[in-house]
């Protein structure tokens, strides 16, 4: 039965002193609150009113037990406050700070409609995770290896100055003997500096005859941007940041590294599902 229901009735009829006047108070039909009472007098074993009078008076059993009715109905209605109250607590998470603004007031606006109230924090992969275990966050998403990805963001290549050719090929950067220019660099950004990108990176840097200082890490993402636009480097990054930057972005030849992300802590299966594609928009992933 509705212990909640069945004593909101009653008190409504105790204090009114009529079924028709208390069940309005309830917003209930007379019928049902009468059989709500039925049902809470049958549960707890004893008549709550005398009903040989012309109005219904309570017995002495009901005067004994409605105190405590109305406790029971008070905590529920305290417990349904403060739940509502909890479903508005901003959800504290931590995201790249490749997400933009614009981005994000979008993807916070669209969470509402499933009563998530974000509150974004971006930081760098290594941070994310840091503020997850120390729970300074509830939720994160954070970088991963592929095969755990829900989210994949393609890399690549960018530069100030168009290129010539529609892929970047690593071994074209390789410096010649004569050469009396500056080696180009490519430069790696915070976001990026995590073993599954910069790792089969340096290696094929390696490979193709690269100097160890070609492949670089920025310590911002606006320091590399201002080396690419002050000079010939090049920028590792997705497709929008580089359209974001007004640069020009090619793929890479000999590897094709991309940003695999994946939400870790509260509501994360949320954000995997009903906000997959908003946070996809927010990361740079490509959309369906």
């Amino acid at each position: 039965m509705d212990l909640v229901g069945a004593c909101t009735a009653f008190i409504h009829v105790s204090d009114r002193g009529s079924f028709t006047h208390g069940a309005a108070a309830a917003r209930i039909p007379q019928p049902v609150a009468s059989r709500r009472i039925a049902a809470l007098e049958k549960h707890l074993g004893a008549p709550l009113f005398d009903r040989t009078t012309r109005s219904p008076t309570l017995t002495q059993f009901g005067h004994a037990v409605l105190p405590t009715a109305r406790r029971l109905v008070h905590l529920a209605h305290t417990l349904e406050h403060d739940a509502a109250q909890a479903r508005h607590t901003p959800l504290r998470i931590a995201v790249p700070t490749t997400c933009t603004t614009h981005d994000l007031a979008h993807l916070t606006a669209r969470a509402r409609r499933h009563d998530l109230h974000l509150d974004p924090h971006p930081a760098p992969p290594a941070q994310r995770d840091e503020l997850l275990h120390t729970r300074q966050v509830r939720t994160a998403i954070t970088a991963v290896p592929p095969d755990q990805a829900h989210w994949t963001v393609p890399l690549g290549l960018a530069t100030h100055h168009p290129p010539h050719a529609n892929t970047h090929y690593l071994e074209t950067l390789r410096p010649h003997r004569n050469d009396t220019t500056p080696p180009r660099r490519v430069w790696i950004q915070p976001e990026d500096d995590t073993p599954h990108i910069r790792d089969p990176l340096t290696h094929t840097g390696d490979t193709v005859g690269l100097h160890p200082t070609q492949i670089t890490h920025a310590t911002t993402l606006t320091t590399a941007t201002a080396e690419i636009l002050t000079t010939h480097d090049l920028l590792l990054c997705s497709p929008r940041q580089a359209e974001d930057l007004n640069l020009h972005w090619r793929p890479l030849g000999e590897t094709q590294p991309t940003r695999t992300y994946t939400a870790t802590g509260e509501q994360s299966e949320t954000l995997r599902t009903h906000l997959h594609t908003h946070v996809a928009h927010c990361l740079g992933a490509p959309t369906p």
